[in-house]
């Protein structure tokens, strides 16, 4: 930092409100401030109010993300993250009770920032594409985890009656595979399907992989014996998820096309002023073979400190 911090403050965040310490001028100062946009300003006001200037307060908070931080880093707060695991071996130098004190931590993490600064890391300001693609990039690990869920569902669900869609693809919950079981989503309905139909499915979904003839014989294979009731049972079951399954299906594309987008920003050269513009880590990571459209978003969001200013 190039100012030294005279006032080192702990904030313990939480949904309704914020518990703040302050420390550095004197005995500790706890006050609480709402989670509101008030609360959030009023707090800010008063800690710029305890030094000359903004750059001698530094902040230290377990959360580096979020409204307080954006709003402490905006006037030019210094702003230090630590892992909880770190601050619970602080926690322990100031009492070995083990329930939960806001006050308590606020006031550990002022004091372990004055003292072990070097245990907590910078929060740096964020490239707002950054913020996007760490959005966007959250938004598709959790489209792919609601993806597999429901798949599995499926799965489980054509165990039960129909085990020949089950061999005929590793992804049941792939669209074509879901369009050619509404075309015959019983045995029954399977015995009278015919390669023209079933060609016809697969060049809707541009499925080279498989050919009509050999997606046909699986669907011909003998069915098995079931319980009455079990088939209208599980066709019912899988028609509910279908529905939804096409949607998080959709919704995967819809966010896979803008993560492109921002990474392609993200990928535009950069150079020091009088150098030859050199290729963004963006740029480079895309360019990796066997490195994936959101692996690459990943480690950019959660690693933003290794890309470069767009703007340098």
């Amino acid at each position: 930092m190039e100012t030294e911090p005279l006032v080192f403050v702990g904030i313990d965040w939480a949904t309704a409100a914020h518990q703040v310490c302050l420390t550095g001028t004197g005995n500790p100062v706890q006050r609480s401030f709402p989670h509101d946009a008030g609360g959030i300003g009023a707090m800010v006001d008063w800690l710029c109010s305890q030094a000359e200037r903004p750059e001698q307060i530094a902040v230290g908070i377990e959360t580096p993300h979020g409204p307080v931080v954006e709003a402490l880093m905006d006037r030019g707060i210094a702003m230090f993250a630590i892992n909880p695991k770190q601050l619970d071996r602080f926690r322990d130098r100031l009492s070995p009770a083990g329930a939960k004190d806001d006050r308590r931590d606020a006031l550990v993490l002022a004091s372990s920032l004055r003292t072990d600064r070097h245990c907590f890391h910078r929060v740096a300001t964020l490239d707002p594409v950054v913020v996007e693609l760490r959005e966007w990039s959250r938004m598709a690990e959790e489209l792919k985890r609601e993806r597999g869920r429901l798949t599995n569902r499926i799965r489980q669900q054509l165990w039960r009656y129909y085990p020949q869609v089950l061999e005929l693809a590793d992804d049941p919950g792939a669209d074509w595979v879901l369009a050619l079981w509404d075309t015959a989503p019983t045995p029954a309905q399977a015995a009278r399907l015919t390669e023209k139909t079933v060609a016809s499915v697969l060049a809707a979904h541009r499925i080279r992989r498989v050919t009509a003839a050999e997606a046909l014989a699986f669907f011909k294979r003998p069915a098995l014996t079931v319980a009455p009731g079990t088939t209208e049972a599980a066709k019912a079951h899988i028609a509910t998820i279908t529905k939804r399954l096409r949607l998080v299906n959709r919704q995967i594309k819809d966010v896979s096309r803008h993560i492109e987008i921002l990474l392609g920003q993200l990928a535009e050269p950069w150079s020091e002023p009088g150098q030859e513009d050199e290729p963004s880590d963006a740029a480079i990571l895309r360019s990796t073979p066997g490195v994936g459209t959101i692996v690459v978003a990943t480690l950019l969001a959660e690693a933003p400190q290794a890309v470069r200013e767009r703007n340098h």
